[in-house]
């Protein structure tokens, strides 16, 4: 099965602008395929990596990292040590924001407790 950019962009809620930057960028795993008139047309695969690197975008990933992954995933068996330290260093830097951030809701959620005892006290 294969699907056109848009409906690519709809299944991965993304602009048809962002999937052609991702191609142009070399951030897929593949070429995209096109059919007799030239339109892009993705496959299953395509779809699944383009949701990972939505993925490790949405979490900070920055772009010479995703590219320097996707190079390695494109090369194929043999450097899946290098593969597994980009998202091991990926993962350290995901549970560092996550921590930072819950620390701030913490003190958000501590200010809403104020205010909510205090209109509650009438005050």
């Amino acid at each position: 099965m294969t699907y056109s950019i848009a409906e690519v962009a709809d299944r991965t809620a993304l602009t048809t602008h962002t999937l052609r930057y991702y191609e142009r960028d070399d951030l897929l795993l593949q070429p995209v395929s096109r059919d007799g008139a030239g339109r892009r047309r993705y496959d299953d695969e395509d779809v699944r990596w383009i949701v990972m690197l939505t993925r490790l975008r949405s979490t900070g990933m920055p772009i010479r990292e995703v590219r320097r992954y996707a190079e390695l995933v494109r090369n194929g068996p043999g450097n899946e040590d290098e593969r597994l330290e980009i998202l091991r260093g990926h993962r350290r830097d995901v549970l560092a924001q996550l921590a930072a951030v819950t620390a701030h809701l913490g003190a958000i959620e501590g200010k809403i407790a104020l205010y909510e005892d205090a209109l509650a006290r009438g005050s």
